[in-house]
C-alpha cells in the first residue's frame, strides 16, 4: 500500500445484474449522498455494472488509476457469481491471499451461528471452507469491519492514491461499513468545505426564458454553478422551476442569488419561495 493521499474526488461503484435487471432496487445512492451530506461531502459520480468479470476487472482498473475515493458495493461474496475479489487482484496485478484475520472472523461467525442452533462446529466441513473464501482478497488488502456479522469487507488503495473501499451488497451490512469509511478518512484528514444551494420556485416560465440569465451569472462568478429543475407534477409546488446557484464559497453564493433574482424579476414571472440547502 502507498500513503493515503486526499481524494480528488468521491465515487460510487454498484456492482449487481440484478440491479441492472430490476430485481432489486439499488439503495445504495441514496444512503452514500446522506452519509456524505452529513460531513458537508459531496459525491461527484456513480455507475452501476452488472457481474461481467472481463468488465468488473476493467471498470476497477480505470477506477485505480484515478485519485478517487470509492465505495464498491456488491459481489464480494463466495457464490460463483461473485467476482469483485478476484477483479479487484486482477486490476491491481496482485495475487488473491487468505487474510488470517478475516478468515479468523469468519470462523468464529461459523461457530456462533453453530452454538446458537445447537449443532456441532465443524470448520473442516465442505460449507464453513468455503465461507472461509470470503476472507480471501487482494494481496495487501486492509478490513472494513462488519458489525452486522463480523464478516469483513476490505479496502485497497493503488500507486496512484485512488482507495477503493469493498462491502456487501446487502444494505444492512453496507451502509453501516460505508459509514466506518467515511469516518475513517474523515480521521485521516478528509474534510468538506463550506457547501450551500440556495434557489427559488419560478412560475410560468420556460428554462430558454431563463438560460441567457444563467449563462451570464456563470460567467460573472467563477466557481459558482448554475442550475434550472423543471417539474410538471410536483406535490407542493405544482409546474414549476427551481432556479439557484451552487458552490463552495458562501458569501459568493449569496452574492450570485441575489444577482440572479435581480436579472429574473423584470421579465414578470410570478416565484413561490426562496430555498436553502447546505
Amino acid at each position: 500500500m502507498t500513503a493515503e493521499k486526499l481524494p480528488a474526488a468521491i465515487g460510487l461503484l454498484i456492482i449487481g445484474d440484478e440491479i441492472l435487471s430490476g430485481r432489486h432496487l439499488d439503495k445504495h445512492l441514496t444512503h452514500v449522498i446522506e452519509a456524505l451530506d452529513a460531513h458537508h461531502l459531496k459525491l461527484a459520480w456513480s455507475e452501476t455494472i452488472g457481474d461481467d468479470p472481463a468488465r468488473i476487472t476493467a471498470t476497477l482498473k480505470r477506477l485505480f488509476a484515478t485519485g478517487d475515493l470509492i465505495f464498491s458495493t456488491g459481489g464480494i461474496g463466495a457464490t460463483p457469481d461473485d467476482h469483485t475479489r478476484q477483479c479487484a487482484a486482477a486490476a491491481l496485478g496482485v495475487p488473491v491471499v487468505g487474510h488470517a484475520e478475516a478468515q479468523r472472523l469468519i470462523a468464529e461467525h461459523t461457530r456462533s451461528v453453530a452454538l446458537k442452533k445447537g449443532e456441532p462446529w465443524e470448520p473442516e466441513r465442505a460449507d464453513n471452507l468455503q465461507r472461509l473464501k470470503m476472507g480471501e482478497f487482494p494481496q495487501g488488502a486492509q478490513l472494513v469491519p462488519n458489525p452486522y456479522n463480523h464478516i469483513p469487507g476490505f479496502w485497497c488503495q493503488s500507486a496512484q492514491g485512488a482507495r477503493i473501499y469493498f462491502v456487501p451488497g446487502f444494505p444492512v451490512m453496507a451502509w453501516p461499513m460505508i459509514d466506518w469509511a467515511i469516518e475513517r478518512e474523515i480521521a485521516a484528514g478528509l474534510g468538506g468545505s463550506a457547501w450551500l444551494e440556495r434557489s427559488v420556485i419560478v412560475y410560468g416560465s420556460g428554462e430558454a426564458v431563463l438560460t441567457p440569465v444563467m449563462e451570464r451569472i456563470e460567467r460573472d462568478y467563477p466557481g459558482i454553478t448554475v442550475f434550472s429543475l423543471p417539474s410538471v407534477d410536483d406535490a407542493t409546488y405544482g409546474v414549476h422551476i427551481d432556479l439557484g446557484v451552487k458552490g463552495g464559497n458562501v458569501a459568493q453564493v449569496d452574492a450570485a442569488f441575489d444577482d440572479l433574482k435581480a436579472r429574473i424579476e423584470p421579465l414578470g414571472l410570478r416565484f413561490g419561495p426562496d430555498l436553502t440547502r447546505s
